[in-house]
């Protein structure tokens, strides 16, 4: 009743060139929508009609076909801003928790080159839209998609061609609904007692700490490309000495003959090497690296990879271009170090969320340039995407800033026994598939990360995570793998798979909860537990305690601004032990306050920010802002106008 229809069949999947010739991608690419000589793309952020299903099995939109006519033929509709979720826009607070089905149209005015000129592909492309979607165009579905965090698309250019003197009308239906088989998981519960609850009463249970917001997060396009175009690019670079190699495939869909020339250009345009060939290696003499921020004087170099196609078919002859930013560097794991360039890299930085006032999860361009400035600002070189894939631009920020990036997916809160079946499992995988065909070739990604906090003590667990772990491995042998745990006494049936060990832990807070001084002893027993029985680098991927801004008690108190400090100070004297054998990393909790569900453990959200949600710094920020500038210029890499944060 409240779940999603069944989900599409499995993708084909096609084996890449010989750097992956262990795993299988999709067979289909999923290049970020760019402009140039051969493409177009209209973005189609701002108001669209929106309508949530109400009706007791949430089905109505579907029983009476809303996708077939106007979205306000079918009953009341408001404005809902595109890219944002929809919880928090409105006054209704049965919208903002609402569970099930909500219907989004727009209708767009198409250019009428696109529309007369047949050799122009049109494609339909959603970054984001949480959980389950389907789209139709001028009322017939073009696609739908089991999963709320990465972009999926389809080619409508025959369809608006259909009728060219009426608007191009857009209908997404989109299902919020977690059960044991999505990521994140979730259940829906029923309850029947009419004494006690209304009829018809039931609440989503999930098992995670944020608020599952919903609706389309991220923008919606039209993009164009010729009917004989570059389907998708592969990269995986070295370098040897001065000299660095960028080893490429050019994958082309709809052309029985194509020529292709791949030109490699830096940061001033100028031509480092090119070839003519589909695949190959460029090889870039006197190479600029691609470096973390705060490890080299000119962090995050960006090479320039234009492709340009030259196809012909029964009918015409088509030229394509497409350019991909590329960055040449490499990573590598020992028993006690991760490696960028071959040098040791230590992360310093945050875990974060896509969260914020009004825009729930929606994507915000000044909220994402306020926090890499503020994430600069405190001298933090890293985050991870806990705990999901963030968004494509996010990624393409970290790489021209050279942040570094551990890619989760949202495997969180994995806690039932049942979503360890196979079903879920195989989603699971097909999820892997999605997100390392859209982030395989971004820099700034150096890791993997396939889940966060699972139940990984159950016995099923172990062939689970192997399964996945090596699933991924196989995809991508480029990049280590890891998954975080919250396991203090190293029992984890997926920890012997992965390459670095992630740990969460909250030591006087959920356990022993006001005790400060349990915090040295309890942390470095963790990591002896750890080292000593896997051998592995070990980040320390989540710490910290809750503050509610302007709260303040000496001595220190729970939820009050020294007490979060205290906190802080105490792991990283522990921290300063371990990172001189085998600690590569410590990424506090949280990089800015965010919401949740609501419970008694939660006033109004999470406060274990060291931001609040509106970006304002507590105590613990300045704490970590001279912490982690310290822990920069002790590399002894920087030059002296770095050496200072008031220099930024």
């Amino acid at each position: 009743m409240m779940l999603s229809p069944e989900r599409p069949g499995l993708f084909r999947v096609l084996c890449l060139f010989a750097l992956f010739e262990a795993g299988c991608l999709l067979d289909t690419g999923m290049l970020f929508p760019r402009e140039s000589s051969s493409r177009e793309v209209k973005e189609l952020s701002g108001l669209w009609s929106f309508r949530a299903d109400k009706s007791p099995d949430r089905n109505l939109g579907f029983d009476k076909a809303w996708y077939k006519s106007r979205l306000r033929e079918t009953g009341p509709v408001i404005d809902m801003p595109v890219p944002a979720s929809y919880n928090d826009i409105t006054q209704d607070p049965t919208l903002r928790d609402f569970i099930g089905w909500v219907w989004y149209e727009r209708e767009v005015v198409v250019p009428a080159r696109w529309i007369t000129d047949e050799g122009t592909r049109v494609v339909i492309r959603v970054g984001s839209a949480h959980y389950y979607s389907i789209v139709w165009v001028n009322g017939v579905k073009v696609t739908e998609h089991n999963g709320g965090h990465l972009p999926f698309e389809a080619e409508v250019g025959s369809l608006i061609r259909k009728d060219p003197t009426q608007p191009c009308r857009i209908t997404i239906a989109v299902n919020n609904t977690l059960t044991l088989e999505t990521l994140p998981p979730g259940s829906i519960q029923h309850i029947d007692d009419i004494t006690k609850y209304p009829k018809g009463f039931f609440v989503q249970n999930i098992y995670f700490d944020f608020f599952n917001y919903a609706g389309i997060h991220r923008p919606v396009l039209l993009y164009t490309t010729p009917t004989a175009y570059v389907d998708d690019i592969t990269v995986v670079t070295d370098f040897l000495d001065n000299t660095g190699r960028v080893n490429y495939k050019v994958s082309v869909q709809g052309a029985t003959t194509a020529t292709v020339k791949v030109t490699l250009m830096d940061k001033d345009g100028h031509c480092v090497a090119s070839s003519t060939e589909p695949f190959g290696v460029l090889k870039v003499v006197d190479v600029n690296l691609w470096w973390p921020y705060l490890m080299h004087e000119s962090p995050g170099y960006l090479y320039s990879m234009e492709v340009r196609l030259m196809a012909a078919n029964e009918r015409s002859t088509h030229e394509d271009v497409y350019t991909l930013p590329v960055g040449i560097r490499t990573v590598s794991v020992t028993s006690t170090q991760f490696l960028i360039n071959k040098k040791p890299f230590y992360f310093h930085g945050v875990n974060k969320h896509e969260d914020s006032d009004i825009r729930g999860k929606g994507f915000d361009w000044p909220l994402i340039v306020k926090d890499f400035n503020l994430l600069k600002w405190m001298g933090a070189n890293s985050f991870r995407t806990s705990h999901y894939p963030y968004a494509e631009e996010i990624l393409q920020m970290c790489d021209r800033h050279g942040i570094v990036v551990i890619d989760e997916c949202p495997g969180v809160g994995i806690k039932d026994i049942r979503s360890f079946r196979n079903a879920s499992l195989n989603h699971h995988l097909d999820v892997m598939d999605e997100l390392v065909r859209r982030d395989k070739n971004h820099a700034s990604v150096v890791m993997w990360s396939v889940a966060n906090e699972p139940a990984s003590e159950m016995p099923p667990a172990e062939f689970y995570f192997k399964t996945l772990i090596q699933h991924t491995k196989a995809l991508d042998p480029t990049r280590p793998v890891t998954y975080v745990s919250n396991s203090h006494y190293a029992r984890d049936k997926g920890a012997p798979y992965v390459d670095v060990i992630c740990i969460n832990s909250y030591f006087s807070w959920y356990h022993d909860p006001g005790h400060l001084e349990v915090i040295p002893l309890q942390l470095n027993t963790q990591f002896e537990n750890w080292y000593g029985k896997y051998q592995k680098p070990i980040i320390q991927s989540e710490y910290g305690a809750d503050a509610v801004p302007g709260l303040h008690s000496d001595p220190p108190m729970m939820f009050t601004e020294e007490y979060q400090k205290v906190v802080l100070q105490s792991c990283h004297d522990v921290f300063d032990q371990k990172r001189k054998q085998y600690l590569i990393g410590e990424l506090i909790w949280n990089f800015a306050d965010f919401m949740t569900v609501q419970g008694i453990t939660r006033v109004v959200g999470n406060k274990k920010g060291v931001f609040t949600r509106q970006r304002q710094p507590k105590a613990a920020a300045f704490i970590l802002k001279e912490r982690y500038w310290r822990l920069a210029n002790e590399t002894g890499r920087l030059p002296p106008w770095t050496k200072y944060p008031c220099s930024l």
